[in-house]
């Protein structure tokens, strides 16, 4: 059985990676295996930024958002050379086995490497944009959609007052399921995601009629891979001739205490990964999936996730 894995967080920070790491350090020390914490990611394993880890080392992290480990964007991982010195760190604490918490991009890097060096490696999906194929719901997700809510009706409130339409960006480059949550949840009028082609004309005509029959407010949720705010605040009031304000949320989505669901979410997880690897599992990622633990090969889960999209669209229009 394995003595001794190293754990690191890696790609974008999502609330809820904390109590990731805390179940991961807790349990591993209770199956007598050794933690080696690898400070921010990837580029904390080339450079060899490590320390073992006690169950004092994770105390009082359960509430806490971001991670303790801190994380960065390392694109030397993807070269030969930034992959070898990542192997020569895990052979100088002689590590056995690797956990990841992250998303897309993580689980991607850690295929190649697995690919590369025959090294066991097992993720934990944490992202705040829901994007790993294969399972239902991301460490992260919950809360970010729970931030973007909470700003969202604090928004009604000064649309309604002030009788204006705005346009508020939330996070998802490539994937629009927080912006498509939020709508519904908001109530908002009108949502613009990646995954579904829009008219701004359309758009404008359905504010133009609302506007006559009376209608005083409009929101407009649009996720940041299909445009800017203030670009689109501006061509709706062009087009309309009605007051428009953009709004980007930006990373504050990112930020805070989890909520329960993703602490609980991810303490599970942390244990699953630990349990994963000891039993000889690698190259693949751990998740739930109708309401149970699944395994998710990395090749499976860094595929695009498909949204069921336009039953929710439907939906949020029909209810606004």
């Amino acid at each position: 059985m394995m003595k001794k894995i190293a754990v690191l967080t890696t790609g974008g920070d999502a609330p809820g990676m904390n109590p990731a790491i805390r179940s991961v350090v807790r349990y591993a020390l209770h199956e007598k295996v050794e933690v080696l914490g690898i400070s921010r990611g990837y580029w904390g394993l080339i450079n060899d930024e490590a320390e073992w880890l006690n169950h004092r080392a994770v105390s009082g992290i359960i509430n806490q958002g971001g991670t303790v480990l801190k994380t960065a964007r390392c694109p030397e991982f993807k070269t030969e050379e930034g992959q070898e010195h990542s192997f020569q760190t895990l052979k100088k604490y002689a590590i056995e086995g690797m956990i990841v918490i992250g998303g897309n991009g993580s689980f991607s890097g850690a295929h190649a490497f697995v690919m590369r060096y025959d090294f066991p490696c097992v993720g934990i999906a944490a992202s705040i944009d829901n994007d790993i194929s294969g399972i239902d719901t991301t460490i992260g997700t919950d809360t970010a959609i729970n931030t973007a809510l909470s700003a969202i009706d604090n928004i009604r409130d000064t649309a309604t007052s002030m009788e204006r339409i705005f346009v508020v960006e939330v996070m998802g480059r490539e994937c629009g399921f927080i912006a498509l949550q939020v709508a519904l949840a908001g109530g908002c009028e009108e949502v613009l995601i990646p995954e579904r082609k829009f008219d701004l004309k359309e758009v404008c005509h359905s504010i133009v009629e609302g506007n006559i029959r009376g209608k005083v407010s409009w929101i407009v949720v649009v996720a940041e891979g299909a445009g800017r705010a203030e670009d689109i605040a501006k061509k709706i009031t062009d087009m309309t001739g009605l007051e428009t304000r953009a709004i980007v949320l930006g990373h504050i989505q990112r930020g805070g205490r989890p909520t329960a669901l993703s602490r609980d979410l991810a303490l599970n997880l942390g244990r699953a990964a630990v349990d994963c690897l000891l039993k000889g599992g690698t190259d693949r990622a751990v998740g739930m999936r109708a309401g149970k633990i699944v395994e998710v090969p990395f090749a499976q889960a860094i595929a695009k996730k498909e949204l069921q999209v336009e039953d929710m669209y439907r939906l949020i229009r029909v209810l606004s």
